[in-house]
């Protein structure tokens, strides 16, 4: 028997109660600072942003301050009260929080709730971090383009309070789990940049011909490309087909699964539908220059702000041209060759005076096929080591709320 069952075998040995959140907190709003109000010495405080972007479950030590002055007029929070941001344009993010543990007071920005309680405080930003919260914030949650959850819906959440020394338990156990899954996970990490960064040695290397016998022949690319504009529609929530955006290509030119949009089709967006490797590049925004290799034939439809390049296939694989889009020796030139200040521009006329290098069909399937290895070491979802790093995640989650999910005192559970 381990300890934490020994533990709720002496101190809970009919289940735990639930109780809401207002029985054993008081909730309420952040105060009203904003960034412009940083100062590089001053008062501690917490940004509702910071929750999202700087900081993990605990937090020891602010990065940011206010003036004293300012300070004056702000919300608190003191140590062990939690901090939750509870506006964000996403599900996943919206009241996503951390324990302050630091010493002294901190003053809070808005969209925030402080959370002021008689808990062990790692043990509730653990539960309030967990799956089993989550599915009760799904019901709490108001809005689409901004969600937020109120205070006063928070109060209605229901948690388990299993007496302090078990709390205490689980604290210890998931902090011996969290160490533990971080430093697999930074392991992971280190040997997956490592392995991109081999990719990226042995794409520049191929891709430059410098392992051949004759030089490759370097074309620009209108010489054997076409290049259409997308269609421009309303993205939807729902509809007949996905609708694919320039946000939709992630940093590694893969298809992003995440925050998919659609539209309904009709005679004039079938002309838009693409198949299973047409290349799409994105021509305008922060991601100007990212190409797609289409990886299924799901149906979809791209829109106006991504370009498809089709290739004479004759001269190129579409595959092998994807593989030089993710290459230095292309971004070397779209920097160059990009327009515009604030909304840099990547239009077909910038694209086609790319200069590709063109080795024959049967070099392209070689190199091709070498590179594709290392993209699946790298990226794919489903093998290789970002699988690994998510299954370490996976496995951290399900057992976090295993230990968070109790039998309820005066029943059978």
């Amino acid at each position: 028997m381990s300890r934490l069952e020994k533990l709720i075998q002496q101190f809970c040995p009919d289940g735990v109660e639930y109780k809401e959140l207002g029985a054993v907190a008081t909730i309420s709003r952040g105060g009203n600072f904003q960034k412009k109000d940083y100062v590089e010495n001053g008062f501690p405080c917490i940004h509702y942003g910071q929750i999202y972007t700087k900081y993990n479950l605990f937090v020891n030590d602010v990065v940011s301050y206010i003036s004293p002055q300012t300070a004056e007029k702000q919300k608190k929070a003191v140590h062990g009260d939690i901090v939750m941001a509870v506006t964000s344009e996403n599900i996943e993010d919206v009241c996503k929080c951390v324990a302050w543990l630091g010493s002294g007071e901190i003053a809070v920005s808005g969209h925030t709730a402080i959370i002021h309680h008689i808990l062990e405080p790692k043990y509730l930003v653990y539960y309030l971090n967990s799956s089993v919260f989550y599915q009760q914030k799904l019901k709490l949650v108001q809005g689409t383009k901004v969600m937020e959850v109120s205070p006063d819906k928070l109060k209605k959440v229901k948690i388990p309070v299993p007496p302090m020394e078990v709390q205490r338990e689980i604290v210890r156990i998931l902090d011996q789990f969290t160490e533990l899954t971080a430093e697999l996970t930074a392991e992971l990490t280190a040997e997956l940049t490592a392995r991109k960064k081999q990719y990226e040695y042995y794409s520049s290397f191929l891709l430059s011909g410098k392992q051949s016998e004759q030089p490759y022949q370097h074309v620009q690319l209108n010489k054997f490309a076409k290049f259409t504009y997308g269609f421009t529609d309303k993205a939807k929530n729902e509809g007949h087909a996905r609708f694919l955006r320039i946000t939709d290509i992630d940093d590694n030119g893969c298809l992003r699964k995440d925050d998919a949009k659609y539209i309904t089709l009709s005679d004039e967006s079938r002309k838009y539908i693409v198949h299973k490797g047409d290349l799409l590049m994105a021509r305008t925004g922060a991601t100007y220059g990212k190409t797609l290799y289409v990886p299924d034939d799901t149906l979809a439809v791209y829109a106006s702000f991504l370009i498809k390049i089709c290739l004479d296939n004759s001269v190129m694989l579409n595959r092998f041209y994807w593989h030089f889009a993710q290459s230095h020796l292309y971004w070397n030139q779209a920097i160059k060759l990009v327009s515009g200040g604030g909304q840099p521009q990547f239009n077909s006329g910038a694209i086609g005076r790319i200069l590709v290098p063109v080795p024959s069909l049967e070099e392209q399937r070689r190199i091709v096929s070498i590179l594709d290895h290392f993209d699946a070491l790298c990226n794919d979802l489903t093998s290789g080591l970002p699988a690994e790093i998510q299954a370490r995640r996976k496995q951290y989650e399900y057992y976090r709320d295993k230990l968070l999910t109790f039998g309820r005192s005066g029943s059978n559970e």
